[in-house]
């Protein structure tokens, strides 16, 4: 069994700042984007939001299966950034940094400019426990703030991250990018994003990208 590069044994609230600890506080990021996710929703109302549409969207059909890739984007993000944790401290940083940035760039743009989408079907084409699945969806998470994804630029961010493992097994790599193209493919078919939140997601992805690996890019690993 591979042992953890860090013994968090020792962990301290006093032991926060030695360099062996360090890097968790990169995930008061999460404290910061979930206090902003919260004022966006229920201070910016649904009517003072451009709504965001592009043809693609009348071409992508409603599918309640990708529900499953939806969701299963929550555990990848626990997965990933607890492997990091326990087994590749570098690669923590570079994810959770990855995830901060991204962060930053959505909730600014939410705020500047804030979107909605108006693509959910009224009555779901089938009832099953998949719909039901994507119904509870709608009901925490608003139709709002929408544009660019951060379900697309996190999932961008894990496959970069890891591609870049040396250690990892090509079929882990492969299964990683796999999932993150269908979890892409899933908040629109789920009707959680438009077309147009995915490409906006781009550009913020390829900002973090750069931010996080400079000059070192293109290479496989940091």
């Amino acid at each position: 069994m591979k042992t953890p590069v860090v013994d968090y044994k020792q962990l301290r609230l006093s032991k926060l700042k030695d360099p062996q600890f360090s890097h968790l506080l990169l995930l008061l990021g999460w404290v910061g984007y979930f206090i902003m996710y919260f004022l966006t929703e229920n201070l910016i109302p649904a009517e003072n939001c451009a709504p965001v549409k592009m043809w693609l969207d009348d071409a992508i059909p409603f599918n309640e299966w990708f529900v499953i890739p939806y969701v299963f984007w929550y555990l990848l993000v626990v997965i990933s950034l607890g492997w990091f944790l326990f087994y590749d401290v570098k690669s923590f940083k570079c994810l959770q940094t990855y995830i901060i940035i991204t962060q930053i760039c959505a909730m600014m743009v939410y705020i500047l400019y804030p979107t909605r989408q108006d693509l959910r079907p009224e009555v779901f084409p089938r009832e099953n426990i998949l719909s039901d699945l994507v119904g509870f969806i709608y009901s925490f998470d608003t139709n709002t703030g929408v544009c660019p994804s951060l379900h697309v630029a996190y999932s961008i961010g894990i496959a970069s991250v890891w591609v870049r493992q040396k250690e990892a097994y090509t079929w882990w790599k492969i299964f990683v990018v796999f999932a993150v193209i269908m979890i892409c493919l899933s908040t629109m078919f789920i009707k959680q994003h438009s077309a147009v939140d995915f490409f906006a997601a781009l550009p913020v992805c390829l900002v973090a990208e750069i931010a996080v690996y400079g000059k070192s890019y293109f290479s496989k690993r940091t």
